[in-house]
């Protein structure tokens, strides 16, 4: 027997006993006092392949359930006091409106917002407040790279990392992949300097002091060799680089419009309640 058989089966029962407050539209499953459970509220319980008996038991357990739940509430709703109830009803009321509000609001912002946000603007937001944008962490632009000591022709792998030759690069990236456990540019992309020294086997005392005389770093263990080459770095406490805060700004820009667009769409709003008369306070 599938699930809608077994659950059909189990309505029949029910509505054998069902008072006929239940919507007469919807076939009624269960009754708790004079709250009623429709088939159609029944969420998918059983699984392809079910066995008849484990279908009805779901079924009758989820039930049962629910009228628990049902008694409860209304055992909760006789003893609470009136004023508890109002301060609850208060409650479901403001997050009912909260709710409508908000997915108004969301679907105003869906078919009327611009969000397109352009580079010149993420610059222009960037130049105009560069000094929000200040660094917490030393970053870098770098090559890492970590090889096994076996690893043949090191010096020449040494070599190809400080070189900044196009060729050279990609020379390095074949016998990397090749050899390497770990070879990463980071897309060119700046990345905060203790994601890359975590990798060594010794520790950097003074990363400011290390970052500016260094560009080329090389250290081993017993089993591996490491290269860093220092493309280029800013510290702690300076600005910024447009291109590591720059998804920062879009999600400034992209939330400043978004403040915006619903304030002018709740001033709208009220705007044309007043025009209608709408609006009125009463002097008591």
């Amino acid at each position: 027997m599938n699930r809608i058989s077994v659950i059909i089966a189990i309505a029949l029962v029910a509505a054998s006993c069902s008072s006929s407050r239940s919507d007469p539209k919807r076939i009624a499953v269960a009754r708790a006092g004079d709250a009623f459970l429709y088939l159609d509220e029944l969420p998918k319980l059983i699984q392809p392949g079910t066995s008849q008996a484990d279908s009805t038991a779901l079924i009758h357990n989820y039930i049962n359930r629910w009228a628990k739940k049902e008694f409860i509430f209304r055992k909760a709703e006789e003893n609470l006091s009136p004023e508890l109830m109002n301060e609850i009803y208060s409650q479901i009321e403001e997050t009912r409106s909260s709710l409508v509000i908000y997915q108004y609001q969301r679907q105003m912002m869906l078919e009327r917002m611009d969000t397109v946000i352009s580079e010149s603007e993420m610059e222009s937001y960037y130049n105009e407040n560069q000094a929000s944008f200040v660094l917490g962490s030393n970053i870098i632009k770098a090559l890492f790279i970590k090889l096994p000591v076996e690893t043949p022709d090191l010096a020449r792998i040494r070599s190809l990392a400080r070189s900044s030759e196009q060729n050279d690069l990609q020379e390095l990236e074949s016998v990397c992949y090749q050899f390497a456990e770990k070879f990463d540019d980071f897309n060119e992309q700046w990345v905060p300097f203790d994601r890359l020294w975590v990798e060594l086997p010794v520790e950097i005392q003074n990363e400011e002091s290390f970052l500016r005389r260094t560009t080329f770093y090389e250290a081993t263990d017993s089993l591996n060799m490491y290269y860093i080459t220092i493309r280029d770095y800013r510290l702690r406490s300076t600005a910024a680089p447009f291109e590591y805060v720059r998804e920062d700004i879009k999600r400034i820009i992209w939330n400043n419009r978004r403040l915006e667009f619903i304030q002018n769409l709740e001033n709208s709003i009220y705007n044309d309640a007043l025009k209608e008369n709408g609006f009125t306070i009463f002097n008591n």
